[in-house]
């Protein structure tokens, strides 16, 4: 079985190392990325292109477009 590719998002960087730590524990498991901000989540799941990404809701620099961006991402090429 592949390992599922997880980007990680959050803007809390105590959390996101933690997390982070965590999800490297399990061997299906991938931690490919890690964003702490809302146009660099954008940029990194374009660029990366992961299967699951998990997302803090309350992320700041997710507007306007890139929020728009971040929602085409999520519904289409991702699960979150």
């Amino acid at each position: 079985m592949d390992k599922i590719r997880i980007l990680l998002v959050d803007d809390n960087e105590p959390f996101r190392q933690f997390v982070a730590s965590t999800l490297r524990n399990h061997q299906n498991l991938n931690l490919i990325g890690e964003a702490g901000d809302g146009l660099e989540a954008v940029q990194r799941a374009e660029a990366l292109q992961p299967d699951l990404i998990l997302l803090d809701i309350g992320l700041p620099g997710l507007n306007g477009r890139g929020e728009k961006r971040m929602h085409r991402l999520l519904l289409f090429d991702s699960l979150f």
